[in-house]
């Protein structure tokens, strides 16, 4: 028999219970630098040695002794002599005495004696003469040893998220791996008797399976890593096999099973195995959302039609996976336009409005739930409050960008 909702709760609440559940990875892992952006750190980094490691030119130009500068001008230049030229990755063995320089590349050692760099667009050479046109002071254009990084610092932090340019500061200590935070699995479920596997011959009735393949990519993208179950018929023995193979995991997703039919058996295999904390949330679409724990992991029942399911995976499951995962929040990018047409939505629920956006109107894209274009088509959603039920044609609205 069909069983309505008793009560829906509203999404801040729903929210609230479930970041309040997760708890973020503790397990580590070490990995090669190469593979770490976008991984988080799980130990402090401290400085073995400086960088650079030794005093380096700052600019393409000549090596020097400050004070043979002083006074040089445009029409009074002071001429010292060239005794070397050496480029990045060579050392001079020669050192710069009175009225001496070095030609020298960006990066290249300091020679010994020169305590500053000319640089190039202030000279002038001709044969083994060099007149200067400008003074510089004492390391001028130079890259002393340490500048960038000392010895015995701190550079990186526990929890630190890693993106290119921490990865630089790795590569630049000449750390090869690095301790990070595993990323979390997440098995996700597919039920139904309506849905095949992609490759699959569909029959009379039969859809091929989109939301494995949405909610995998979310998860994916937010520092998590994903693990497609086989499609499990709705039947109670079949769900509840399912979860308890899939306990072995860090949360638990399926989609499908979570609405009020009859074969919507997820909520008592969920009540019978652990504890249901919330099933049915004020929000349009993905009201039959479920989430539980079982035996101390997290599990979602998450709406079956595409467009229900993907969008609570972005209301729901990306919070999650970034907790998981430890990642900064997302921030979301928001963009002001005039709607296209009149909206209506539905009073005491949030709705979701998806919308294109052209020369500066949104346009609602929104079809139906089980229709995947509703999110295709998509540059970004409205989120319209519980207590708004109209939206005006011309109407300045927020759209968060997907």
């Amino acid at each position: 028999m069909m069983r309505p909702f008793k009560s829906l709760i509203p999404l801040e609440d729903a929210l609230e219970i479930i970041i309040d559940t997760i708890k973020p990875i503790i397990r580590t892992e070490e990995v090669s630098i190469s593979d770490a952006n976008g991984r988080v750190l799980a130990e402090d980094v401290t400085a073995n040695m400086d960088v650079p490691p030794f005093d380096r030119a700052a600019m393409d130009g000549y090596a020097v002794r400050a004070e043979d500068t002083y006074g040089a001008s445009q029409f009074n230049p002071i001429t010292l002599k060239l005794i070397d030229v050496v480029h990045a990755g060579e050392v001079s063995k020669k050192k710069v005495g009175t009225k001496e320089c070095i030609q020298v590349a960006t990066g290249c050692k300091m020679a010994t004696g020169a305590d500053a760099v000319v640089m190039v667009e202030h000279t002038e050479q001709c044969d083994d003469k060099v007149k200067i046109f400008k003074p510089v002071h004492p390391r001028a254009n130079v890259s002393g040893k340490g500048d960038d990084i000392s010895a015995g610092s701190k550079v990186l932090s526990t929890g630190e998220f890693l993106n290119p340019s921490k990865v630089g500061a790795l590569a630049a200590l000449g750390i090869q791996k690095v301790s990070v935070y595993e990323e979390p699995s997440v098995a996700i479920i597919p039920t139904g008797r309506e849905i095949v596997n992609i490759g699959c011959e569909l029959k009379d009735a039969q859809v091929y399976d989109i939301n494995s393949y949405t909610l995998s990519a979310i998860m994916r993208e937010n520092g998590c890593a994903p693990v497609k179950f086989d499609i499990v018929l709705d039947t109670y023995e079949g769900v509840r096999a399912a979860m308890v193979n899939a306990l072995k995991y860090d949360v638990v997703v399926f989609s499908g099973g979570s609405s009020v039919g009859e074969s919507d058996i997820l909520c008592d295999v969920v009540r019978e195995l652990g504890d249901v904390l919330f099933h049915g949330v004020q929000i349009k679409p993905g009201k039959p959302t479920l989430f539980g724990v079982v035996r101390g992991k997290p599990v979602f029942g998450i709406p079956g039609y595409p467009t229900s399911c993907l969008s609570n995976g972005y209301r729901f499951l990306l919070p999650v996976a970034r907790q998981l995962a430890r990642l900064p929040k997302k921030k979301d990018i928001v963009v002001r336009a005039k709607l296209a047409q009149r909206v209506v939505s539905t009073l005491g629920r949030s709705q979701f409005l998806t919308v294109r956006l052209e020369d500066g109107l949104a346009h609602p894209v929104f079809k139906e739930s089980g229709a995947i274009t509703s999110m295709a088509d998509a540059d970004g959603y409205v989120d319209i409050p519980v207590n708004v039920d109209l939206l005006e044609k011309d109407e300045e609205v927020d759209v968060i960008l997907l």
